[in-house]
């Protein structure tokens, strides 16, 4: 496993070299998807902004609790009521961009006893994209790695799409 400084500089670069790759793809391509069905990269750029945005307030908050417990999100229906699809794509991948840099800052500045610190409840079973048995404890550490694993799981699935 990665220590916690080279997960934080592996998410640097991820966030700028997936940026500037996320930028070559036009406006058209960014609205087509090779795979039927599936959100074409707007949408999964939108989504990995709902993402952060959600992730932001878990990630202040559980510093000053005792549990990882976290209100859900309905997925599709945040990225179909923000029409993810009117947006510019650069202003879309911009933003994703920044608010990432910001969930980065603020991953670094969590204090090691608080990231490390075993969490008998959550509700990782329900909200994690890497899930966690109810019974099983877990620390921020492990949400902050499952955020930054589902970040890179829908960034490769840009690059199959959209390739």
């Amino acid at each position: 496993m990665q220590s916690w400084e080279e997960l934080l500089a592996d998410f640097r670069e991820t966030i700028e070299r997936s940026t500037e790759r996320l930028l070559l793809i036009s406006e058209t391509q960014s609205l087509t998807s090779k795979v039927a069905g599936k959100w074409i990269p707007k949408e999964v750029i939108g989504h990995l902004v709902d993402s952060a945005a959600n992730n932001h307030q878990r990630f202040v908050r559980s510093q000053f609790t005792d549990d990882l417990v976290f209100v859900g999100y309905q997925q599709e229906d945040w990225v179909r009521a923000q029409r993810y699809r009117e947006e510019p794509w650069s202003q879309l991948v911009n933003l994703w961009r920044y608010y990432n840099l910001h969930l980065l800052h603020i991953m670094a500045g969590v204090p090691e006893t608080s990231r490390t610190k075993l969490r008998q409840r959550h509700n990782l079973d329900q909200i994690a994209w890497e899930t966690v048995k109810e019974s099983e404890p877990v620390t921020l550490d492990f949400f902050m790695r499952d955020y930054v694993g589902h970040l890179k799981h829908h960034l490769s699935q840009i690059w199959e799409r959209s390739s």
